[in-house]
This record gives structure tokens, sequence and C-alpha cells, in this order.
């Protein structure tokens, strides 16, 4: 066995590498080329991470590729993202030119990889013109969606759609994500590493430097909202429920995250965030490199509540890599944090900053059923949102395309 895979058994249990070993002995030497927009920043990139190198050590000739584009190809995609997560964003016909030439022009450079791959995964929207510049494919290609598309602006979706009938599946984080194409649909919710950086256990000494190096306050309550600065994470509603707990009890906030390289708005949203926050010195805007994972780590241990006010939101992670902390998750009423947040249990749901105050008080006045609430969220993340779960489920999605004709599939 290997020592990736082997080091997930005390977390796991052996029966579940044992199973993912035996999904992968249908695969072996499948060739299987993942395709996304950027390699660091957002959850896409964070899972692609692991979840390539786990499937190499299973036996698949697995390998993940990034297509680049000028500024105005990620300035289309980011309107492309909006409008997918319900904003009326029309695209100029000469921003739809550059992402149709962009990915002409990605396919050469991918085509031959991708045309002789056993199964492509195309990631989001950026990427998923490839495919029909890709004529002689041989292998199965699947358009993964990592994006809350419950509502999208419909011209926007109507132009996609075109390009997404031919791929083979679609896979969505959420049934409720789901649009209407003719090929299958499949349901994957995404999933955190337990043992990467950002989510392995600490030295308590790691876990209090934080204190020192951010002037983090010991004897205040902590908030931590981990995510990009991107309006859909709304960090300015984060700090207005700030202010308003702040009124009854004295607490600090600590809005943490980075950029991505497909996201032209982060500076902007940024600079609204530090215009919001003020000189108030109890509000800390962290602006994080994408490589400070054990930072993270240590401000989500050192948190009492993670908040995740989303107002739209694909799934997630950082709600996932609280709940594996033992933290009470904080999150908007919203996609895939609905997954996650079980209201009443391994959280709450709040669709306002008055209505995120409102439950950061509750739980700051009630320890012992805020101490409860953590609990309950380790265990639901341990039993469904691990990336072994995840893995599983891609092993067994392209098994069952193998075998797409038979009733019965037969596993040695």
């Amino acid at each position: 066995m290997s020592n990736m895979l082997d080091s997930y058994k005390d977390v796991v249990g052996e029966e579940v590498i044992y199973q993912l070993w035996q999904l992968a002995g249908a695969l072996k030497g499948a060739r299987v080329v993942h395709v996304n927009s950027t390699y660091e920043g957002g959850g896409v990139a964070e899972i692609l991470h692991r979840l390539v190198p786990l499937q190499q050590e299973l036996g698949l000739d697995s390998a993940w590729e990034v297509i680049t584009g000028e500024a105005a190809f990620y300035e289309c995609t980011k309107r492309f993202h909006n409008a997918l997560q319900g904003n009326r964003i029309d695209i100029p016909e000469k921003l739809l030119r550059v992402y149709e030439t962009t990915n002409q022009q990605n396919a050469e450079i991918l085509r031959e990889k991708l045309e002789q791959a056993d199964f492509v995964f195309i990631h989001d929207p950026q990427p998923a013109l490839l495919l029909q510049s890709c004529p002689n494919r041989k292998g199965r290609w699947v358009w993964r969606c990592h994006i809350d598309v419950s509502h999208p602006y419909r011209p926007v979706w109507k132009y996609l759609r075109g390009f997404l009938e031919p791929y083979d599946a679609s896979v969505w984080s959420l049934a409720a994500f789901v649009q209407p194409i003719s090929n299958p649909a499949y349901i994957i919710a995404p999933s955190i590493d337990p043992i990467s950086e950002k989510n392995i256990d600490l030295d308590p000494a790691e876990i209090e430097s934080v204190y020192e190096k951010y002037g983090l306050d010991r004897s205040l309550p902590i908030i931590v909202q981990v995510s990009r600065f991107d309006r859909f994470k709304d960090p300015v509603g984060v700090i207005q429920a700030y202010h308003l707990v702040k009124t009854f009890t004295p607490i600090q906030l600590v809005l943490a995250g980075g950029g991505a390289a497909d996201d032209p708005e982060g500076e902007a949203m940024l600079a609204e965030v530090r215009t919001a926050a003020g000189d108030d010195p109890n509000i800390h805007v962290l602006l994080l490199p994408p490589d400070a994972h054990r930072t993270i780590n240590a401000l989500q241990r050192v948190a009492d509540i993670v908040l995740q006010k989303s107002t739209r939101e694909g799934f997630g992670l950082t709600v996932t890599e609280a709940m594996w902390k033992g933290k009470p998750v904080i999150g908007g009423n919203t996609g895939g944090i609905r997954l996650q947040v079980i209201n009443h249990h391994t959280g709450f749901l709040v669709n306002t900053p008055e209505g995120a105050a409102l439950r950061i008080r509750y739980l700051l006045q009630r320890r012992k059923e805020l101490k409860r609430m953590g609990e309950e969220a380790r265990k639901f993340a341990l039993e469904n949102f691990l990336l072994t779960r995840q893995l599983r489920e891609h092993l067994t999605l392209m098994v069952a395309m193998i075998h797409e004709p038979s009733d019965r599939i037969e596993l040695v």
C-alpha cells in the first residue's frame, strides 16, 4: 500500500482504503486529465492538488492541466461566474470572442493529451470549450460544475449550455444546482483533505503563535471567516454583523483570505473590505499568500465561531474545514452550505448580517451549546466530507462510464 493512502487509515479506517483499491483495479493505467484555470486560489485547485496524486498512487495515469489567458479572458469568465450565480450580467460579444479564441489557443497546446485521454474532467466554465476543439477525442469527457447555478441568468446559461451538451456527463455539487443538459448528471459533493497542512492537528505552540503574529487579544472571543475576497462571500456583511454584536459583547473579527489568479475583482473587493473595517483595532483583515495553509489551520483552531456568510456558494470548503476542527459554523443560507450546516446541530444558517449577529451572541452566551455543536460538526464532516469519499465517487463514476451498458459490474 502506498505511503500517502496508508496515512489516511487512522482517519477513515482500513475498509475505506481497501474499497479505493478495489475500484481502482478496474481502471488501472487509465489516462485521466483534469483541466481548470488556476493552480492556486479557490477550492477547485485545493481539491486537485490532492485528488490527482491519489489517483496516480492508485495506478491511474492522472494529470492536471491549467489553461491560461489574457486579462479580458478572466474578465469574461468572472462575468460567467457572477451570472451563473444569479446576477443579471450581460457579456459583450467582444469578450465572448476572447473566451472562444482563448479556449481554441489552449486546445492547440493540449489537444494531443486531451484526445488520447480515457477520461477528461473539465472544471467550471473557463475551459468548457476545449471539447469542441478536440474532434478526434477517444475518451469520455465530463464537465464538472463547482458553482451554485440553481438560479442562473438565463441568457448566459443558454450560451454556455450549447457547448456543454456534447459532454458525456456532467457532475454537480448538489442536486439543486443541476440544470437541464441532455447528458447524464451525477452528484459529487466536494471534500477536504484531513491530512493536508490546512487540516492536520497542530502543535499547541503553533496555534498559540497566531495571537502574537496578528495582534489578537486573548481575552476576547474570536470570530473568523476564511475566504477569497469575493462579493459573494459577503465580507462586508460579516463586518456589519461584527458591529451589531460588539454593541452588546466585546469581540474581535478575523477576515483572512487571498485572491485567485482567475479572479480580477479581488483587489477591488479587498479595498472595500478595508474601508468597511476602518481603524477598528479588533477587525483584522489578513491578505494571506496561497500557501498559508498552516496559518489558516491555526486561525480556525483559535476561533470560537467560524463564519461563512456567503450569499451564493457552490460548496464552501472552509465550512467543512472549520467543522473538522470542531467549530460550529454560521453560514449563509445558500447553495452547498446548506449541505454542511445542519441548522441547530452543526451550526446555524442565516440570511442577513442581523441574523448572523443574533446567532453569534446566542453561541457566545451558551458555551456548552457551542461545544456540543462543534462536536456534532466534526462528526458530520468525518462521515460525509473527507477526500477519500470524493475519490471513491470519482472512481465509481469512471467505472460506471466504462461499463455503461452493463446491468451488473463485478469488481475483483
